[in-house]
């Protein structure tokens, strides 16, 4: 093999992967070509060991328009003659190496995708993990991540409405950055990435091609970090400024009909944008790369077909329409390079100042191998479900300590200390933002609202892979109708290790299952999406993380509700109480208890979707007939912390006096789901006692709201303004 196994594993391609290469070309591939290969059949571009597992999950509903894989992002209706599109995509590995740049880059490469399909970005949303901040490389990792998210979303004027953010030493060395947009187009104006119409030319725009980000897709996105790999020139370098100006102008001429198709530069850049848009319309392109303007003298064919600089778009323009683009390029002041044009031949050949450096099929180059593995159960995991949690002693009398510290822990505490960084309120969209169970966006000209949120839990995930995956999509439907929010779409971005060790397999394919169950269950369909894997740090995964990004619809925005206490006299309930979660192992597996406060993780979490689905419903319901003063998700230290937030955020008391069976601690700071804390005037609690029976949710009064204390029946009994100092204060605390 002319090819030496260290080259191929410079582009992540194996000696198999080589071979079959050859066999379909009838030759062997030159360097270029072969680098072309190594980018479209990578991982990141062409889902080799994932694509099987995705097509498990539903991606079809009445309200879909664009499902997954088609093109840059999922689409999704939402009435009036206008559009939803969303995507979540990770940059792990760039922000592991430059967490300022590589988290800056992330934001842009996801608004570009919303905007090359005609779609204006209204909403950045991310889900963040990091190993403790008590470590200073953590520390510098979470400080950068937020420091480039901030920068990046506040100069393109793109607000920053919600995400979450989690920490463990799981996450050490190898964070995961995960960057969500949504943005908003009239039906009719949607934009396709397909190259299109024979002759039709191909217009590079936007920033010179430099050096930076070369094999961003084939090698840092798709294998495992080692400690003697110098990868800093793999991750790439945002301009925001010109990201905004691009947005703009995209905008601008996608409302003509000089076009017939738009596409970022991603990962895999000229490569990834040429060939796939020409697979998109089944044509093929020729490219001369002596037209496209670089900021570095010297650059071969390989580097500029495989450079990753940010801030570049390829317009696919009508023949005799160039001259029209043109001028409002010039209005925009932002260079351009007729680079190319579209062939009928199926054939991407690229030219150097007209001689052929690479000439490869595009049906070969987008159809990778794709692998369906064997995954196999650790030997780890059954002794980790099967842990005997009785022994633990239960919560003591006088508990405030406990309460405090949770507060306090950096997965739960308050994010404001991020969320203040961002501006939430560019655009004048937003009605609920950051820090609630879910961020809520109206539609202008409109009565309706959106809202947002991702969700996600590693650590279920590690204990049971299937219904951590359930548990996931369940939560983040459970945050959206919280605030009022029907749920209709996913965009899920899968947070994996290696795929090719059996046990990581095992719990992809696990995981995906437990999302597809849960999305047939609550008919949400999951409409786009990225896997990230090889998230692996001297040979030790991450927890496996799925991270749910939903979108949810309010017909009428005066009707949206938030997790704040309202009102002296209100009572408040809680809606999917069950006998169950009386037992120990149920309800404390995998809690934030159980790891803070007994260096503890174990158990199996489980949940029952059809009591979800009747308990989001029935939450919904009473929503939308204005029954509930406030509704507020159990997740992070179950019912405990979300009474706390309630009370913290209302700045108003509670004092709860019901009777408890069982364990303290499970009832109180287990994480079981299926629950929402939610609050009634007095005069409506026979209403929703009578709904929740015909919905066949079981319902518990806790007690009621009022005063400026936090008070559980001979457990707790706390001044607000003490909570409220933990939760507020915790974050920051870590931080040093």
């Amino acid at each position: 093999m002319p090819v030496s196994k260290e080259a191929l594993d410079e582009i992540a391609l194996s000696e198999d992967e080589y071979r079959l290469i050859v066999e379909r070309l009838g030759r062997e591939p030159n360097p270029l070509e072969l680098g072309m290969f190594g980018a479209l059949w990578s991982e990141h571009c062409g889902y080799k060991h994932s694509k099987p597992l995705l097509e498990l999950l539903p991606a079809s509903g009445p309200r879909v328009l664009v499902p997954p894989g088609e093109e840059n992002a999922g689409v999704i209706d939402i009435g009036d003659g206008l559009a939803v599109v969303m995507k979540i995509e990770s940059h792990n590995h760039p922000s592991a190496i430059e967490p300022y740049q590589g988290a800056a880059t992330g934001v842009g490469g996801i608004v570009r995708d919303i905007f090359a399909m005609g779609a204006r970005p209204m909403a950045l949303l991310n889900s963040l993990r990091f190993g403790p901040l008590g470590e200073r490389r953590n520390r510098y990792l979470f400080q950068g991540v937020v420091g480039g998210i901030s920068a990046y979303g506040n100069c393109i004027g793109v607000p920053d409405v919600g995400g979450e953010v989690l920490f463990s030493p799981s996450y050490s060395e190898n964070p995961l950055v995960n960057a969500m947009c949504v943005g908003l187009v009239e039906t009719k104006k949607l934009v396709k990435a397909g190259a299109k119409g024979v002759g039709n030319l191909l217009m590079l725009v936007g920033a010179d091609t430099g050096r930076d980000g070369i094999h961003g897709a084939s090698g840092l996105a798709s294998r495992t970090f080692e400690e003697e790999r110098e990868l800093r020139s793999a991750v790439q370098v945002g301009n925001p400024f010109l990201e905004k100006v691009l947005i703009e102008l995209c905008l601008q001429i996608a409302d003509t009909d000089y076009i017939t198709g738009l596409q970022d530069l991603g990962a895999a850049g000229l490569t990834s944008a040429t060939v796939e848009c020409a697979a998109r319309a089944g044509s093929g392109v020729v490219i001369d790369i002596a037209k496209v303007p670089r900021r570095e003298k010297g650059m071969n064919p390989y580097e500029v077909m495989l450079s990753e600089s940010q801030e570049r778009m390829l317009i696919v323009v009508k023949r005799g329409c160039e001259d029209k683009v043109k001028a409002i390029l010039e209005r925009w002041d932002l260079p351009s390079a007729i680079i190319g044009y579209v062939t009928d031949d199926g054939m991407a050949r690229v030219l150097d100042e007209g001689k052929v450096v690479a000439e490869v099929s595009v049906q070969i180059l987008t159809d990778p191998p794709l692998y369906r593995k064997e995954g196999v159960e650790p030997e780890w995991l059954k002794p980790l479900q099967t842990m005997n949690l009785d022994h633990l002693p239960d919560l003591p009398d006088e508990a405030s300590q406990v309460l405090l510290k949770l507060l306090s822990s950096p997965n739960i505490a308050s994010k404001e200390w991020i969320y203040r960084q961002y501006d939430h309120h560019v655009q004048t969209n937003t009605v609920i933002p950051p820090g609630a169970d879910a961020a809520v966006l109206r539609i202008k000209g409109t009565k309706k609202a959106i809202a947002l949120t991702t969700d996600g839990n590693g650590r279920y995930c590690y204990l049971d892979p299937r219904w951590g995956g359930a548990m996931a999509v369940a939560e983040a439907a459970r945050n959206l109708v919280c605030s009022g929010a029907q749920p209709l779409a996913i965009t899920d971005c899968l947070n994996f290790g290696n795929p090719e060790r059996p046990d990581v397999y095992y719990q992809l394919e696990e995981c995906i299952l437990g999302m597809a169950e849960a999305c047939e269950v609550l008919q949400i369909p999951v409409v786009s999406g990225n896997v990230s894997l090889y998230n692996e740090t001297r040979g030790q995964a991450v927890y496996p993380t799925p991270v749910i990004g939903m979108v949810g619809m309010v017909e009428d925005v005066h009707h949206i509700c938030t997790m704040g206490f309202k009102d002296d006299g209100d009572i408040v309930l809680l809606l999917g109480a069950g006998e169950a979660e009386a037992g120990v192992s149920s309800a404390l597996s995998g809690s934030e208890y159980l790891e803070l406060i007994h260096e503890v993780v174990g158990g199996r979490p489980t949940i029952d979707l059809s009591l979800e689905r009747r308990v989001q419903q029935c939450c919904l319901t009473a929503i939308e007939e204005g029954l509930l003063k406030s509704a507020h998700d159990c997740s992070d230290g179950g019912l405990a912390v979300a009474l706390a937030e309630s009370c913290i955020v209302g700045s108003i008391g509670f004092s709860g006096d019901w009777v408890m069976e069982g364990r303290r601690d499970a009832q109180l700071l287990g994480e079981s789901p299926s629950r929402i804390v939610a609050s009634v005037e007095p005069q409506n609690l026979a209403k929703l006692e009578e709904m929740a029976q015909s919905c066949g949710v079981p319902l518990r009064k806790l007690g009621g709201v009022g005063g400026k204390r936090f008070i559980v029946k001979e457990i707790w009994d706390l001044p607000l303004e003490k909570i409220e100092e933990a939760w507020r204060g915790g974050l920051e605390k870590a931080l040093g």
